[in-house]
């Protein structure tokens, strides 16, 4: 599916065919849609729960029901560690515990794109072990993905290899994870050779974690979703908010600083600590949305939109207004040309599109006359920076979205209000 949406290795091949006849069962442009959602899948855990949180509202909308997870695997792997990390509520979370078996019966919770399984340990021996081993392969029935994890610390053997055999046997999609990687971080490639080779799967079948660190979790996420096309396409949905949720809150926290930059005792709208939080500001923003840029081609872009002309408008603007003090003003432009800085960037690296000139003068007037009406309560004397950046915060707040056509053109465009 190299070519079709993302990579399958994640799974054996044995999954491979109903994945591509889900995958191909789709129109073109729904599968142009989700291969590049593929592409633009957050890169860490701290990501993907935030795009899921987004998310979830979408694959509800879409399919009034969330796909069936079940985390199976020897006793004492993780599974439960794991478990707690994908589920969102705290009252769902599992006891864990270094104690092999503290887990006796399967457990469910929502992860949000899917609810997860946690199972008893599938390894054990005696009267009870049978019984706890058949509770879990219960859960792996009812499931519609599997995860199998095992220890990468412990190795497999003849038990993981015989669980890994009857677990294909009910034909679901699985996704095979070594945790407790932390503990062998050293040997970790060579360490999932050798699973690979036991179990008989390729290597790029087998995904390395840390559940108790957190780490190469976002992978198994990554293969849960490739496992279902629905999921994608919720992810796929929630992208543009989450995108703008986490431009935005840099967009404010650049615009807060510039302003409390502006109202030092430097020169007034100082160059180079202003150009340093812009260019940072477009440097996260570009990382946002999966755009390589370097520091050399930010500053051209800080040039073409001509925020020093801008900056020179706005201040004619703003000191029409009956003669604020200094300090106000300098906080109003410095804001007004971050903010429409960080809109033109957003816009670039979302759509491919430079925005207008006029539309970046318009966001800069109307941001820079929007911060003046919300400090205006301080009187000539400035704030303290804690103050006034958390104020210049607050009233960027509620910023629109850089596609919100009646914003960029000013046709019914508000500012945004304070608090």
């Amino acid at each position: 599916m190299s070519k079709r949406g993302g990579s399958l290795t994640l799974f054996a091949s044995k999954w491979e065919g109903d994945i591509r006849r889900a995958w191909d069962s789709l129109p073109a442009h729904r599968q142009a849609e989700l291969r590049r959602a593929l592409e633009l899948l957050p890169p860490n855990l701290k990501g993907w729960r935030r795009l899921i949180g987004h998310a979830v509202e979408h694959l509800l909308v879409a399919t009034g029901e969330r796909q069936r997870v079940a985390i199976v695997g020897p006793a004492n792997v993780g599974k439960s560690t794991l478990y707690n990390q994908f589920v969102r509520a705290r009252e769902d979370r599992a006891e864990v515990a270094a104690v092999a078996g503290t887990t006796r019966e399967a457990q469910s919770g929502s992860a949000g794109l899917f609810s997860v399984v946690d199972t008893p340990g599938a390894d054990a021996a005696g009267p009870v072990g049978e019984a706890e081993k058949r509770k879990a392969l219960d859960a792996a029935t009812g499931a519609d993905v599997l995860v199998l994890l095992l220890d990468g610390h412990s190795g497999i053997g003849e038990p993981e290899r015989q669980l890994h055999a009857e677990l294909a046997s009910l034909g679901r999609p699985t996704v095979i994870a070594l945790n407790k990687m932390d503990l062998v971080a050293r040997e970790a490639p060579a360490v999932i050779v050798q699973a690979a080779r036991a179990l008989g799967v390729a290597p790029e079948h087998i995904l390395p974690l840390s559940a108790r660190e957190g780490r190469g979790i976002e992978k198994v996420l990554l293969a849960i979703a490739q496992s279902e096309p629905r999921i994608v396409a919720a992810l796929a949905a929630a992208l543009p908010e989450y995108r703008w949720r986490l431009t935005q809150a840099v967009v404010g926290r650049a615009g807060s600083t510039a302003a409390a930059i502006a109202v030092t005792p430097w020169p007034f709208l100082s160059f180079f600590p202003l150009i340093t939080v812009q260019s940072a500001m477009v440097l996260s923003i570009a990382r946002i949305y999966s755009y390589r840029i370097s520091l050399h081609r930010v500053r051209e872009l800080l040039a073409t939109f001509g925020l020093g002309l801008l900056g020179r408008a706005v201040f004619y603007e703003i000191a029409k207004l009956g003669g604020p003090p200094g300090w106000l003003v300098a906080a109003g432009v410095a804001a007004g040309t971050t903010v429409a800085m960080g809109y033109a960037a957003a816009t670039w690296f979302e759509r491919g599109e430079r925005l207008p000139g006029k539309a970046v003068a318009r966001i800069t007037r109307t941001i820079g006359l929007s911060i003046v009406e919300s400090l205006r309560n301080f009187g000539r004397k400035p704030p303290t920076q804690v103050d006034l950046r958390q104020k210049v915060h607050d009233a960027l707040r509620d910023l629109p979205p850089p596609g919100d056509a009646a914003f960029l053109t000013g046709e019914t465009a508000q500012a945004p209000g304070p608090g």
